[in-house]
Parts: structure tokens; C-alpha cells; sequence
């Protein structure tokens, strides 16, 4: 077994990424040196910043390279900055959350410095997990449960501050419980 640059664990040599010559890896080397200076010169203009331009440039033509069938993109520039503009989000929301949970550990306990970066890390997943539980639903629904239970708001604090009644704010929180028991134990077709 041989170790692909871009993957941690070791890569059978029978795996397609393995096998620079395949038609496959010919088209995703094709669209690489078409687009990759394009697309790092359009994230630049946009950040400001070469080096995190080029960061997400790398990051975007992974995700090429995780497509089934790349032979299939009819538009490969929309799909790249697609992809970078949804890189971007998930980047922007994890330094959000990163940055929201630092402020409440330094607010609520003097000792948060005390966490290790292993921790943090973990952490950070969990939240991130649960944000992307949350996605999809209305904003109502996901801000009254979100007062809910992290915090701590009542029934009757939450429907002031939405302009609703207490037992709309009972089905906001019904609705995403139901929302996450979906996503999480329900089998998809």
C-alpha cells in the first residue's frame, strides 16, 4: 500500500487516485492546470490574501477530486467557485463558532485557557456538528430551540422575543427535535 499525499491513511494502489495515467486523473490534471490560476487569482481579488486564496484553491480541487465522475461537470468554473464560496462558509462558520465558544469559556470560567487544543478541537466538531443538523430549518424554529437549550430561555422568553405564543415556541423545539431524530437514526432510501 502506497500513501497518497492528500490522504492521512494509507491508499490501496489499485485505488483510482493511485493511477496517474487513468483517463479519470488525466481530466482532473486537465482541469487543474485550466482553472487552478484562474480560480487563485479570483480568490485573491476576493481575500485579499495570496496565501489563504491559495489554501482554499488546494482545498477546492480536492473536492474535485472527490467527485464520482468529474467527467460529467459540464461547467467546471461554476463548480469550482461554488465549491471555494461554500469552502469559504464552512470556513467562516467554524472560526464563528470557534470564536463564540472561546468568548463563553473566557466569560464563564477563568480557566479556559487550561483547555488542550485536543479538546478544543473536539469541541469545535461538536458544534459544527450540531450547526449542521440545524441547517435547513427556518429561522424561528432553529433560534427558539437554540435559546432553549443552550441558553437556557423559557417558553415564555422565547415567544416574547419572536413575537409568537408559548405553544409555537413548543412546536419550534418539537419541530427540530423531530428534524434531528430524522437526520441522525432514520435510514434514507
Amino acid at each position: 500500500m502506497q500513501v497518497h499525499p492528500l490522504q492521512d491513511a494509507a491508499v490501496p494502489a489499485h485505488h483510482p487516485l493511485m493511477q496517474p495515467d487513468s483517463p479519470r486523473n488525466r481530466l482532473v490534471g486537465l482541469l487543474y492546470s485550466d482553472h487552478h490560476g484562474w480560480l487563485h487569482n479570483w480568490l485573491r481579488k476576493k481575500l485579499g490574501c495570496s496565501q489563504r486564496a491559495a489554501d482554499l484553491a488546494q482545498d477546492t480541487f480536492i473536492r474535485l477530486l472527490t467527485l464520482a465522475e468529474p467527467e460529467r461537470l459540464q461547467e467546471p468554473r461554476a463548480f469550482l467557485t461554488t465549491t471555494a464560496i461554500r469552502l469559504l462558509i464552512d470556513g467562516e462558520r467554524r472560526r464563528k463558532l470557534e470564536r463564540a465558544y472561546l468568548a463563553v469559556l473566557a466569560h464563564e470560567n477563568a480557566d479556559a485557557a487550561a483547555i488542550s487544543p485536543e479538546e478544543l478541537h473536539q469541541i469545535l466538531e461538536l458544534l459544527e456538528s450540531v450547526a449542521r443538523l440545524l441547517d435547513g430549518l427556518a429561522e424561528n424554529p432553529r433560534q427558539a430551540f437554540l435559546l432553549n437549550r443552550l441558553d437556557g430561555w423559557t417558553h415564555a422568553e422565547i415567544a416574547e422575543h419572536l413575537g409568537v405564543s408559548k405553544s409555537m415556541i413548543k412546536q419550534y423545539i418539537a419541530q427540530v427535535m423531530v428534524h434531528c431524530y430524522a437526520l441522525l437514526y432514520v435510514p434514507t432510501p
